[in-house]
């Protein structure tokens, strides 16, 4: 029995089934992506295996709390009791708990709703009695789903034997089709259901005789013990857009005592009846009905408390004096900390200096066009300036200063924020005026060689002209596109991508020609009608009428005449006029005018930009000095350190500036989106190094290097910048504590898994220079510090979210994809911080590994759901992006590292590695 027990109540079983735990899930989402949702259910999350090994791992648990009486030390109680506690919280929710899906139409009472999970269900009928039977199963397109039921009824018995299950995959059909074999009388047919979770069946009726068999699968009709009536159903959609702003349903709940009450159901804003909650899950096409989402769940307030002590327990240990992480900040504080940065290779492209004629060579005649451009680069900056002020709606119904829609375009195009010594705004208010002259600029980037040369230019050339894609009215790329297009994206090589882009800029190019870009004219009484939709100049003249429209028609020709021919003082008043009728007919959605400045000013500051260049700058310079003073023990670091912390803090004030200004012109906290996230992850690891390892060279180093990485990324073409529109459903409070706290995370975690990789270096080294053995030890003791701070805020920002879920759509966990890996996370990082309980896993090397190579869960939670898996965190849609190439160097790089330093891995123990 004892050694059960010491198996059982092991760190080594601890680590093992944590392992088996995070591995069953990260494969179930590769499952659920190509074989559906069902699949993934039915062979790991609701298979006997993954929830035996649940109950095994909350045993462990518990054992392990009694075992070492971990009540001595609060904290730690209370933040593992709180697991054992949302674990029961979720069995009771698992199997008592059911959620279902009720549809109603305005004016309807119902107070029926169909359950989430589906039934095979069978019902019996004769002349005199009727039998019913159901059995709640799901299956899957892999594994067995081999079943047979035999239902007994007067003197006959009805035998239904599984035959077989086909599973449309994604792309053709998202039904399944389940084949059975009904016996009875022995007379044997053959039968086909449809069906699918969350979907009610389609009955099939069979005749044996004097016995009528009807069998059907899917979802199952459930009674609730009240009724709801819909009394209005609610749309309301951004600005002159499709886009949903927010929808709502107006209910009334009837109980069975009589009594009712008036609620609201909208997103994030639940209906709480008894155990049962109701969300605001979709609608009807024609809006005359709402799609309400209901969970009954008795296991809330167990998880709640579970989630509860989860926070403090976390929180608490990180002030416990007792606690590992205090006894590790003790240890670093003591030391004077000198050690290495790891190299972060930036490959730039050589700057070509030499001079690029900015016009292709065709008419008019150049000079002619030159004299113009130089005296509109002079002449029209501010009439660009008052043209930047105008109001314009985006077609997700966003209004927005004008100058943030040019330099949109502008780098769009060409990358850049300024051309040919004019800003963005005088760029685009050139090429609206004169789309004769501006079309024949080279301001459209083209990359590869292949493609230039396709197109006939230098390979020297950077840019080239809209018209030198047109030869002989025939535009030469057409047939190159449509080739491009047959291609799924995962095999297109640079230079189809490149056919892409060139595509899409060419395309921009001419809407911004022709205006089309450009919804600057609200409609006179369109609230109602149009939901204050505005127009582009041509479509305001088409569509506007009487003297609305003799107005709007006035003022286009008089701005573009007067541009044209460079009355310049004449067309500031046009747009003065411009101005003064967006404010008096768009007054429902026109920003006031103080927000159109500070975005503007937010625009010119360019702050994230430059940034990206000081975080590069100030890294590579910290490097060098790392190096320098790692190899060196003589040189004291402490003035260079405290120098180069009033640098990085002075960074992080401008990013924070930077962060929180986005937030104001946004409306929302600046972390809804891929720039957004990767601008506050860089955020989160300069302020890891500014707030708790300020006193070390390294940790400063290291955490600058990850901020420059992440802001590099941002800023890579393929991110978009632009500010968007929230959804509905992230108009919540708890989505800003939630994202907030769990991407700070991603932070710490790239900080830890940079000095993992310094302590690698230094191990390959270390035995020609053994003061660097020291250097080891403080940096493997700074990277558990910035682990455990990530693991407590990736844990507290995972449960959060749970929270926030079951208080927007009823329900804690869906296994989305994204969730299953920032919980694979979790589960990693668990591994990892409890390695040292295993003596041959209890030393610096292994540390180091562990902590570099758990970032790739990060990157996977990161951009490999985003762009590899669909879910509703996912941003994939199709075929998934191919893999660059760097990343296969950067993964043979740290492999060659971890065996490079394998031969002098070992240290002697020391008191930061010791148990506790």
């Amino acid at each position: 029995m004892k050694q059960l027990t010491d198996v059982l109540f092991s760190f080594k079983t601890t680590l093992i089934l944590l392992a088996i735990l995070a591995i069953g899930a990260g494969v179930a989402t590769f499952i659920e992506n190509d074989f559906g949702t069902s699949t993934a259910r039915v062979l790991v999350y609701n298979h006997f295996w993954y929830e035996a090994v649940l109950v095994l791992t909350t045993v462990n648990l518990t054992g392990i709390i009694f075992k070492y009486k971990m009540w001595k030390h609060k904290a730690r109680f209370i933040f593992h009791s709180s697991f054992v506690v949302i674990l029961i919280g979720a069995a009771v929710t698992r199997y008592v708990g059911y959620e279902g899906i009720m549809q109603i139409r305005e004016g309807q009472t119902e107070n029926r709703m169909l359950s989430l999970e589906p039934y095979l269900q069978v019902k019996i009928t004769q002349k005199d009695a009727t039998y019913y039977k159901e059995y709640p199963m799901e299956f899957g397109a892999l594994g067995s789903n081999s079943f047979s039921h035999s239902i007994s009824f007067k003197d006959k018995e009805l035998k239904v034997d599984y035959n077989n299950y086909f599973y449309a995959k994604k792309g053709k059909s998202d039904m399944g089709i389940l084949t059975v074999d009904v016996t009875l009388n022995g007379e044997t047919k053959t039968i086909k259901l449809p069906g699918k979770r969350g979907m009610k069946g389609v009955p099939k009726v069979e005749d044996f005789g004097d016995t009528v068999v009807t069998l059907e699968y899917g979802s199952k009709t459930l009674e609730l013990p009240f009724a709801i009536r819909l009394n209005d159903f609610q749309l309301d959609r951004y600005p002159g857009s499709m886009a949903p702003s927010s929808y709502a349903s107006e209910v009334t709940v009837i109980k069975q005592d009589g009594k009712k009450y008036d609620y609201r159901i909208f997103m994030n804003r639940t209906l709480h009846e008894g155990n049962f909650l109701f969300f605001q899950s979709s609608y009807d096409p024609d809006e005359k009905g709402t799609v309400l989402s209901v969970n009954n769940d008795p296991g809330k307030w167990p998880t709640y408390l579970g989630y509860f002590l989860l926070t403090l327990g976390l929180i608490w240990n990180l002030f416990d004096k007792k606690s590992r992480f205090w006894k590790l900040t003790k240890y670093v504080s003591t030391k004077n900390v000198a050690s290495i940065v790891a190299a972060c290779l930036i490959s730039f492209g050589s700057l070509n200096l030499q001079a690029e004629d900015k016009l292709a060579n065709v008419t008019p005649e150049k000079a002619e066009i030159e004299q113009y451009l130089e005296r509109f680069k002079k002449d029209s900056l501010e009439t660009a300036d008052r043209f930047s002020k105008l109001v314009v709606q985006s077609n997700g119904g966003r209004m927005k200063p004008m100058d943030t829609l040019n330099h949109e375009i502008l780098s769009k195009l060409a990358g850049k924020k300024e051309m040919f010594g004019m800003n963005a705004d005088q760029v685009i208010l050139g090429m609206l005026t004169r789309p004769e002259v501006w079309r024949n600029m080279k301001m459209i980037k083209v990359t590869t060689p292949k493609l230039k040369e396709f197109l006939g230019v230098e390979k020297d050339r950077k840019y080239i002209a809209f018209t030198e894609v047109f030869k002989e009215n025939k535009y030469i790329l057409q047939e190159e596109t449509q080739k491009v297009s047959m291609i799924s994206p995962n095999q297109r090589g640079t230079y189809e991508k490149d056919i892409v882009r060139l595509d899409e800029r060419l395309s921009i190019s001419y809407m911004v020609y022709n205006g089309s870009l450009f919804n600057i004219f609200p409609k006179t009484n369109a609230h109602e009608a149009e939901n204050n939709k505005w127009y582009a100049p041509l479509e305001a003249m088409q569509a506007f009428e009487g003297d609305n429209q003799k107005a709007i028609e006035t003022l286009i020709r008089g701005f573009l005449n007067s541009v044209i021919s460079e009355q310049w003082d004449i067309a500031n008043k046009f747009i003065d006029m411009m101005q003064e009728y967006q404010t008096q007919v768009g007054k429902e959605v026109m920003p006031p005018k103080a927000q159109i400045d500070r975005e503007i000013a937010f625009n010119g500051l360019q702050i994230f930009e430059k940034l990206t260049l000081a975080y590069l700058f100030v890294g590579f310079i910290m490097l060098v000095v790392a190096f320098t003073v790692v190899f060196n023990p003589k040189i004291q670091p402490r003035k260079t350190t405290l120098f180069f912390f009033i640098m990085l803090s002075l960074l992080f004030a401008a990013h924070t500036f930077g962060m929180g200004f986005r937030w104001i012109i946004s409306g929302h906290a600046p972390w809804s989106d891929t720039y957004e996230s990767l601008l506050y992850i860089s955020w989160s690891a300069v302020f890891a190094g500014v707030v708790f390892f300020r006193k070390s060279l390294l940790a400063l180093s290291a955490s600058v290097i990850v901020a420059a990485i992440f802001m590099f990324t941002a800023h890579l073409t393929s991110i978009d910048p632009q500010i968007t529109n929230l959804v509905p459903v992230l108009k919540s409070y708890w989505l800003t504590i939630h994202v907030s706290i769990l991407t700070a995370s991603y932070g710490f975690f790239g900080l830890s898994a940079i000095l993992g990789f310094m302590a690698l270096i230094l191990f390959i080294f270390r035995k020609k220079k053994p003061h660097l053995d020291e250097t080891i030890k403080h940096i493997t003791a700074i990277n558990e510090i910035s682990l455990i701070i990530g693991l407590s805020a990736i844990t507290i920002g995972n449960f959060l979210g749970g929270v926030w879920a079951n208080e927007s759509w009823g329900r804690y966990w869906g296994w989305d994809p994204k969730e299953t890996w920032a919980y694979v996370s979790i589960v990693i990082y668990v591994l990892v911080v409890h390695m040292r309980f295993v003596k041959k896993l209890n030393n610096p090397y292994a540390f180091s590994v562990a902590s570099l190579l758990s970032f790739a869960s990060i990157l996977m939670t990161y951009f490999g759901v985003n762009f590899y898996l669909s879910g509703l965190h996912s941003y994939a849609t199709g075929d998934p992006v191919p893999i660059p190439m760097w990343v296969y160097y950067v993964t043979a790089l740290v492999f060659a590292t971890i065996a490079l330093a394998y031969n002098n891995r070992n240290l002697k123990d020391d008191v930061c590695h010791a148990k506790q």
